[in-house]
């Protein structure tokens, strides 16, 4: 068989962190396509987690066959990341981000089988799966395994990281639930029950101290070994694989429908648990009241602004600066999207979170809801534009080399604020990250330590 050019390794991370876990779940199983892809369904309906149908077919297309797609399932929430000192004690900690390393050494083994170079893997993810490319990135303190030569990350999403002694009190709440808790062992108790009553214990529960769940309960923990210390303190000192970068955010639909101040700083306190009234008043000093927005409180688009600089567009920023100092300023791409949809925008909510994906694998090969996609009419210029970045950085890793006729030169971030590229229909330029963003990812910077723990 003769070997294709490149290989793209899509971990579906395609997270749409929308729902509860903020992994897709199932079980570790790498699905494989070549003309055509068999993709993975979601299969713990109950919980709310997404429903990733990523076809990958219109994007091999579009590069003329000369890319291989890759996708693949693995476990989520308690199923993958059930946290305790009994786990570490008789088994693993953090087995979903596991499942998805055993996939990517699968391909390193296997792609050539399939016509890929495992040479020229990039690993692209959404949201949560952009989130876990991330820790990927510095899994055992940054050692580079030579999964993969580039990385696409989609408005990663960077939750709380927590010790296993702060998740103790979570896998109590689960035991209980499953009705092992007075089991002289625990984990033998869990291991005999059946799918039905794990599901039923895999409910968000608020942390210890709160009274509303948080929006994603079911996160990475510090194993010191997979995980060895907090996400941005990693990229900070430059503990990672060194790669191309293209990464970039779109927006979010998780906030709180706050109608006060007040409102804005519980929403983000029941989110982090670290957060203190203190921190809580200097964030809405932050984000005072905003522009009001359809079909919402007064202090919605405060929230969502807040809760999405801290969780999507601040990481972006911060692994931009991380890669152009630690690896190359050169080989950096960063985007902003902003291709407004008329339906989403009449019910306030702007640029959807992983509303690109569409975009990226066409119509109907996505979660999205396409009936009416405005990516079949007023939109639909924005589509090759999108596909073809996207094709031409997993063929060359660069942008450009491939991008679509009517797409401007997508130039590098840089040093300094950086540059990034505006993605809009019609109308996609660069543009200069301005210096208000760039002091409230200061900001959030600042308060890392206090978010991630």
């Amino acid at each position: 068989m003769q070997r294709r050019s490149v290989t793209k390794l899509n971990l579906n991370l395609d997270g749409d962190a929308d729902n509860n876990a903020s992994f897709n779940p199932s079980v570790s199983q790498v699905m494989q396509s070549f003309q055509h892809q068999l993709m993975p369904r979601t299969v713990f309906l109950s919980t709310g987690n997404f429903n990733a149908n990523y076809n990958g077919s219109t994007v091999v297309a579009a590069s003329n066959h000369q890319i291989v797609f890759v996708n693949f399932n693995y476990r989520v929430s308690s199923w993958g990341f059930l946290a305790s000192e009994k786990v570490r004690a008789d088994g693993d900690l953090n087995v979903g981000l596991h499942d998805q390393r055993l996939a990517l050494e699968w391909v390193q083994e296997h792609i050539h089988q399939f016509g890929g170079d495992p040479e020229k893997v990039v690993v692209h993810g959404v949201s949560a799966g952009a989130g876990s490319l991330a820790l990927h990135l510095t899994a055992n303190g940054g050692r580079d395994g030579g999964l993969m030569r580039g990385a696409i990350l989609e408005s990663p999403f960077f939750p709380t990281q927590p010790k296993v002694s702060d998740l103790e009190w979570q896998f109590d709440r689960f035991v209980n639930a499953t009705g092992c808790a007075g089991s002289t062992d625990q984990l033998a108790c869990l291991r005999s029950k059946d799918t039905a009553t794990l599901q039923a214990a895999n409910v968000p529960s608020p942390y210890p101290g709160r009274t509303v769940a948080a929006t994603f309960p079911w996160t990475p923990t510090i194993d010191g070994d997979f995980i060895q210390d907090l996400p941005y303190k990693l990229f900070r000192e430059g503990k990672f694989v060194k790669v191309p970068l293209m990464i970039g955010d779109e927006g979010t639909g998780f906030a709180a429908d706050a109608a006060t101040p007040q409102e804005v700083g519980s929403f983000l306190q029941d989110n982090f648990p670290r957060l203190t009234s203190t921190h809580a008043t200097a964030i809405n000093g932050q984000y005072p009241l905003m522009e009001a927005l359809p079909q919402h409180e007064a202090f919605f688009p405060s929230a969502a602004a807040a809760y999405g600089d801290a969780v999507f567009s601040c990481p972006s920023h911060h692994l931009s600066h991380a890669f152009s100092a630690h690896n190359s300023p050169s080989s950096v791409w960063n985007y902003r999207y902003n291709v407004l949809q008329d339906d989403l925008v009449a019910a306030g909510l702007g640029v959807s979170h992983t509303f690109e994906t569409t975009a990226i694998f066409g119509v109907g090969n996505t979660d999205q809801v396409d009936e009416n996609s405005s990516y079949l009419s007023y939109n639909k210029n924005i589509v090759p534009i999108l596909m073809h970045y996207w094709i031409s950085f997993v063929r060359d890793l660069d942008p450009n080399s491939h991008r679509h006729e009517s797409a401007p030169e997508w130039e590098i971030f840089g040093k300094g604020r950086g540059k990034r590229i505006l993605l809009e229909t019609n109308t996609t330029r660069m543009e200069n990250i301005l210096e208000g963003q760039v002091k409230k990812c200061e900001f959030w910077e600042g308060l890392a330590s206090t978010l991630e723990h």
